[in-house]
C-alpha cells in the first residue's frame, strides 16, 4: 500500500478558531488532519492513511483503492442505447440545431448540476439546498423522488 498514491488536499484556513492547515483524503472522507504547516498536515494525512490501512487489514476489511487522477480519463464514452431512445434523442438534437453529442453533453451536464444540489440517499434524492425564495413545495431536507424531479426542477428555475 502506497499512501502517496491517495488524493490528499491541503488548504489553509481557520478551523475551530485557529489558523492552520487542513489535510483531507478524497478516498477516506472521514480523515481530516490539521497542522501548523502545509508539510505537517500532509505528513499527518499520510500517517492516517497508513494507520487506516493497518486497522482495516487487522479487521479483514479492504482499504479503498486510490482514485484515478482525472488526466487518465479521455473524455470519450461508448454508449449503447435502445433504438427508440437513440431516435428520440437524434430527433430532439436535430430540432434544437445541435449534434447528438452536444445534446447528450448538455443533458449530462444538467444532471451533474442536479447532482451538485441533491444528495443521493439509497433510492431517493434529498434536496440539500437552502429553500429558495421562489414559491414551490420542495423544502430543504425533503425527499424528492426521481419521477418528481422534472416538476421540482421547473419550479426551481422559475
Amino acid at each position: 500500500m502506497n499512501a502517496y498514491a491517495y488524493n490528499i488536499t491541503v488548504r489553509q484556513g481557520i478551523f475551530e478558531g485557529e489558523e492552520c492547515f487542513e489535510a483531507r483524503v478524497k478516498e477516506l472522507p472521514d480523515i481530516a488532519e490539521y497542522g501548523d504547516s502545509h508539510v505537517e498536515a500532509y505528513e499527518l494525512a499520510l500517517d492516517s492513511i497508513e494507520t487506516t490501512a493497518a486497522v482495516l487489514n487487522e479487521k479483514g476489511r479492504k482499504m479503498p483503492l486510490p482514485c484515478e487522477p482525472e488526466e487518465n480519463f479521455s473524455g470519450r464514452v461508448t454508449l449503447r442505447l435502445p433504438k427508440t431512445l437513440h431516435r428520440a434523442l437524434a430527433t430532439k438534437a436535430e430540432g434544437e440545431g445541435v449534434s447528438l453529442n452536444q445534446l447528450l453533453v448538455a443533458a449530462l451536464a444538467t444532471f451533474r448540476g442536479f447532482d451538485a444540489v441533491l444528495e443521493h440517499d439509497r433510492d431517493n434524492w434529498i434536496n440539500i439546498c437552502e429553500s429558495q425564495s421562489h414559491d414551490h413545495q420542495t423544502m430543504a431536507g425533503e425527499v424528492i423522488y426521481i419521477n418528481q424531479y422534472r416538476e421540482s426542477a421547473a419550479q426551481w428555475s422559475s
